[in-house]
């Protein structure tokens, strides 16, 4: 005799779980947060709509990241910094519609991000244009974006003015340079470097002779940024770690785009930052200042 075998009915997880919903649902709800902020959501402000759940980023997504990539946009949170390139094609995008250098405010309204990783970066809102135009002209970009140069370039006349003294008359403005010959820096004796430096590298090599008798210990020399790790001595007692980056002129810390928040001292050669926000040891004021000559 057959017997008919019920199976058991299949569980409804969703009343235990919640709703079901798909990726292209979960895309829809970012994409609608964003409409509304005006920028990409951060995690817990996509929770806070009620629309999606943590589980449900991770089943379809893996990542949050992942889930604001799938929609072609990019976390402004701590520790996810938007790469430079992308910065300055957004600023001098905007300098291009705009004619003019925006304001923070008309960033803050029309730019795809928010104005927290150019204030990040740069420290100084008012300072950004400069920053810019370095990036611009070191990444051969000047050329594509010839428009925005010129307008940069209008506003750090309009903001500075232009200094120029002229040469005595007879006098060239200028030495001439011999091409068949190079460039010496100030003789900077009794140091083991005798001429000042005129790159960089020299920068390293002076403040290795004299690392130890401004109070540093080095640990580390890395291609990486920073460029060095090294023990200063705070008192007779103590010392503290601190991260260093190399220069030979304090503004290419600038030019190089390098974070601020990322190193703690530059040594350079010539200090010539404006408002810089690091400690800076300026090794010829240091050398000269011993009885060189020059």
């Amino acid at each position: 005799m057959s017997e008919n075998i019920v199976q058991p009915p299949i569980k409804n997880t969703s009343s235990t779980r919640g709703k079901l919903i798909t990726r292209e649902e979960v895309i829809a709800v970012i994409m609608e947060c964003t409409e509304k902020l005006g920028r990409a959501p951060s995690r817990a402000e996509l929770m806070k709509t009620g629309a999606v759940k943590e589980r449900q980023i991770v089943r379809h997504f893996g990542t949050f990241t992942r889930a604001l990539e799938a929609c072609n946009l990019e976390s402004n949170g701590p520790g996810n910094k938007l790469p430079i390139e992308k910065l300055f094609r957004d600023w001098a995008g905007m300098v291009r519609t705009l004619k003019k250098i925006p304001s923070r405010a008309e960033y803050q309204q029309f730019s795809n991000h928010s104005p927290a990783p150019l204030k990040t970066r740069f420290h100084h809102w008012s300072k950004i244009p400069q920053h810019m135009r370095c990036y611009a002209e070191d990444h051969g970009r000047a050329a594509e974006w010839k428009d925005v140069m010129e307008i940069i370039a209008a506003y750090e006349v309009e903001q500075k003015g232009q200094e120029c003294t002229p040469a005595p008359e007879g006098v060239e403005s200028k030495p001439r340079v011999l091409a068949d010959r190079p460039l010496y820096g100030v003789p900077v004796r009794p140091y083991p470097l005798i001429f000042g430096p005129t790159n960089e590298s020299g920068v390293i090599y002076l403040f290795g002779t004299l690392s130890a008798e401004l109070g540093y210990v080095v640990t580390r020399i890395q291609p990486e940024f920073p460029d060095c790790e090294a023990f200063r001595m705070i008192d007779e007692n103590h010392c503290q770690l601190v991260r260093i980056e190399f220069e030979y002129e304090s503004r290419n810390f600038v030019r190089h785009m390098h974070d601020v928040n990322g190193a703690d001292v530059i040594v350079c050669w010539k200090h010539n930052w404006e408002d810089c926000p690091l400690e800076v040891i300026e090794l010829s004021k240091i050398v000269m200042g011993k009885g060189s000559i020059g």
